[in-house]
């Protein structure tokens, strides 16, 4: 377990670095935008493209994998959305806290963590993961969120929305060159390769210290806009879902699907299981302010399930190797 802190330790103290730079206002709060474009739109796509490229096809290809961690993700969407409505809690916010339980922040964090943990194999599995809660998870529950004072029209506009911001994010296209590259053994020459390995490599750092300060301006925006205090019950038993019932519905499900004869091998539904321990993706907290739901609540779960992962996550690590 220490060996396992000991990796694990750096990767959360930049997200306290930066939610500290951003409570203390060392960090501009203006300029947090900056940095998450930065990450979102060179560093994050050239680290996934240089992992992908490197990443046999056949690993980037699973369909027993895509299928066995998006029946998952859809298990823990029903459950939250079905669990949170009340009188309190409409089909918007309900939606986006499944999101943050079913979304982990794998781009941001699990990519390098889980590489930095268990060698540069684990990008594969992870990838897919990304490509699944991009195309259908983010997708679902935006949907979902719409089904407030909505026809069915309005969820499927909203559905439509959600695939047009998926193709204008550059990580999916990142994931799909790199795929490109790896299928054609292609090579860019040197200069170029330079440069994507630059950016790729500040991917890992910036984005650990933008986590902690999107994380920050979360709470300071819901604090400024909130006066009541929350009820533990509308935030925490979603941080439990996301931290413990999440990878353990996938490390499960993984293993009847493994019985059943779907090629999942043991080393991907690890890498998948472990994708499920990490805490909340921080961008939804982003999304969740464009579609006007509760922040407050969103920011919350993330930041709950961020401070506890570090020693859930590294106990699952230690667990699992």
């Amino acid at each position: 377990m220490l060996t396992v802190l000991l990796v694990t330790f750096p990767f959360f103290a930049l997200v306290l670095a930066g939610y500290v730079a951003a409570r203390r206002r060392w960090l501009p709060l203006e300029s947090i935008g900056g940095l998450n474009g930065f990450v979102l739109f060179f560093a994050l796509p050239c680290m996934l493209f240089r992992f992908g490229a490197a990443t046999p096809l056949a690993l980037l290809l699973d369909v027993g994998l895509f299928v066995t961690y998006v029946l998952c993700a859809l298990v823990i969407v029903g459950f939250v959305v079905a669990t949170s409505l009340n009188r309190r809690i409409g089909w918007n916010d309900a939606a986006f806290g499944a999101l943050v339980a079913a979304f982990p922040n794998t781009g941001f964090m699990g990519v390098p963590l889980l590489v930095a943990l268990m060698g540069p194999k684990a990008a594969g599995p992870a990838i897919v993961t990304i490509v699944a809660d991009l195309l259908v998870t983010s997708s679902l529950c935006i949907a979902l969120s719409r089904l407030d004072g909505a026809d069915e029209h309005g969820a499927a506009r909203a559905a439509r929305n959600a695939l047009k911001g998926v193709a204008i994010n550059p990580m999916p296209w990142a994931i799909v060159l790199g795929v490109l590259a790896s299928a054609t053994q292609l090579r860019l020459p040197g200069p170029v390769m330079q440069t994507v390995g630059l950016l790729a490599d500040a991917a890992s750092p910036v984005a650990l210290f933008t986590i902690g300060a999107v994380l920050a301006r979360s709470q300071i925006v819901a604090a400024a806009g909130r006066h009541a205090a929350m009820p533990l019950a509308d935030y925490v038993p979603v941080a439990l879902v996301k931290l413990v019932l999440h990878p353990v519905l996938v490390g499960l499900v993984g293993l009847a699907a493994i019985n059943l004869g779907v090629p999942l091998d043991t080393f991907s539904l690890t890498v998948i299981v472990l994708v499920a321990a990490l805490p909340s993706a921080s961008n939804v907290s982003m999304l969740a302010e464009r579609f006007g739901a509760d922040t407050g609540r969103v920011a919350r779960i993330i930041l709950l399930s961020t401070a506890a992962a570090f020693l859930t996550f590294s106990g699952a690590v230690a667990l699992l190797r």
